[in-house]
């Protein structure tokens, strides 16, 4: 996906939205960490930078959500 539609994306799925200017350098540290790349491609006559995940990115993200599963078993949360 290329930054505006991740942008629109996050915004439709969790009500958050991201500025520019704190994704694209999210985005730069992501890859330059071997979580994402990208690839430029040309689409209407414009070039974007489309990002995709890493198998590495794709392992962080799993050990995070086993992290945060975790961590919210201990709480036990329980309805008042």
């Amino acid at each position: 996906m290329w930054g505006y539609k991740i942008i629109k994306k996050t915004e439709r799925l969790f009500g958050i939205r991201i500025r520019h200017g704190a994704l694209y350098p999210l985005l730069n540290s992501l890859e330059a960490k071997g979580y994402v790349r990208s690839i430029k491609t040309a689409k209407g006559g414009r070039v974007r930078k489309v990002y995709e995940i890493t198998s590495k990115g794709i392992q962080l993200v799993d050990a995070y959500y086993d992290f945060l599963r975790e961590q919210l078993q201990k709480l036990d949360i329980k309805e008042a």
